[in-house]
């Protein structure tokens, strides 16, 4: 079966934002604070995601991805706090966030694609359509 592309990347994302709060829990205990918050939002993009490809509905689609990119964006945030203070480093960083821009990308161009296909009577992209990627 076919895999959603955004969400094999959300996946992955979320895997690494728990390689990197684990190591920074090793690391930079005295900043649990960030380091949960990043977790959190980071792994989310991808819970709203999957909530997304089970929508019932075009509305609840885009409305899970909007979500979804939310998280996205504010996990773009929290990665930038931690590199300009100093608790992560720019190479670090540099990985991650590219792959969280990416991300967000994807999201913004599938939500105005959802728009669009709906206002031309499309059916929106869940499970069983084009966010797949070949068998």
């Amino acid at each position: 079966m076919a895999e959603s592309i955004i969400a094999a990347k959300s996946y992955s994302f979320a895997l690494r934002m728990i390689k990197l709060y684990k190591h920074l829990q090793k690391e930079q205990r005295e900043f649990y604070v960030l380091t949960k918050q990043v977790l959190r939002s980071g792994t989310s993009i991808g819970a709203n995601v999957e909530e997304a490809l089970g929508s019932p509905s075009g509305a609840d689609f885009r409305n899970k991805l909007t979500i979804a990119l939310k998280e996205a964006r504010e996990t773009s945030y929290w990665l930038r706090l931690l590199k300009d203070s100093d608790i992560i480093s720019i190479a670090s960083f540099d990985s991650v966030h590219q792959d969280c821009l990416e991300i967000i990308k994807i999201l913004k161009s599938i939500i105005l694609t959802s728009k669009k296909n709906e206002k031309n009577g499309q059916t929106p992209p869940t499970q069983d359509s084009e966010l797949k990627t070949q068998d």
